[in-house]
């Protein structure tokens, strides 16, 4: 971990803050003297992670759907009032959907679902983010999409397909609002052992997650954790990247650089 109070200052809306990479990056901008407002439906989880973090004053929790208009202003507005400003805003929600692959086994109820919250859900984060970061001329909006966005055929198409989207969204309004000194990112990991992505494993235990994850990696050596995406949300988030708008920041250890289908299918075939 770096120097400390990187976000000094700084007040931050993190959505999905409950579990996963929304909580350790929940957790990771209170150290570096952000104030945090956690936005989620898992109210429980939520709270918990508050009481956990003995600077009481610098974290709280805002009941938030992210497919409602309403809630994301809601939680927009209780972020205004406790703190008086919004200086970054991290969509991070998100859910995988089913994980059934097959374009003829494609579910229209499942697909709207994904993109209510994966892609509406972000539009509707950035759209009261704007408003009030540029009536302040700045401000720093995130996104978590996906190295899905990039390496193709590895998970089901209407999770893909909202991670591209989310890609798409953040430079188209990286341009919309630079003018106003607000610059937009999204962060695309490779797989995290999150509370999500076990779940989509079939509840395997962490540590099994994460060594299937890493075997099927590219870098070894390190396995990829919530807390190095949050690292790089605090990248994104603080002055350290005033000049960095528009980046699809690859978290994936080089995963989507290459194409490992040649040399596994030699070691088969010749050990």
């Amino acid at each position: 971990m770096g120097s400390s109070n990187r976000l000094a200052g700084k007040v931050a809306l993190i959505t999905g803050g409950s579990s996963g990479i929304g909580e350790s990056t929940a957790r990771l901008f209170v150290q570096q003297g952000a104030k945090v407002v956690i936005a989620d439906i898992q109210d429980d989880l939520g709270l918990s992670v508050c009481n956990s973090i003995h600077t009481k004053d610098s974290i709280s929790y805002v009941h938030c759907d992210v497919t409602k208009d309403t809630d994301v202003q809601k939680a927009v507005d209780f972020t205004i009032t406790k703190h008086g400003k919004l200086d970054i805003f991290f969509s991070n929600a998100g859910i995988s959907g089913n994980l059934d692959q097959s374009i003829l086994a494609l579910d229209h109820e499942d697909f709207h679902k994904v993109f209510d919250v994966n892609v509406y859900g972000a539009f509707l984060c950035a759209k009261h983010a704007a408003k009030v970061m540029i009536p302040a001329k700045r401000g720093s909006i995130l996104f978590t999409a996906s190295a899905s966005a990039v390496s193709h055929g590895d998970v089901a198409h209407p999770y893909a397909a909202s991670k591209h989207a989310l890609v798409g969204l953040t430079k188209n309004l990286c341009v919309e609002l630079g003018p106003y000194g607000i610059r937009v990112n999204c962060i695309s990991p490779y797989g995290v052992a999150t509370p999500m992505m076990r779940n989509a494993m079939a509840n395997i235990a962490k540590e099994e997650a994460e060594e299937l994850i890493s075997e099927a990696g590219n870098l070894k050596g390190a396995k990829l954790e919530a807390e190095d995406v949050a690292e790089a949300a605090v990248f994104l988030g603080s002055d350290e990247s005033k000049y960095v708008s528009g980046l699809n920041l690859l978290i994936d250890g080089g995963y989507t650089t290459t194409n490992p289908s040649f040399r596994g299918a030699m070691r088969k075939k010749f050990g």
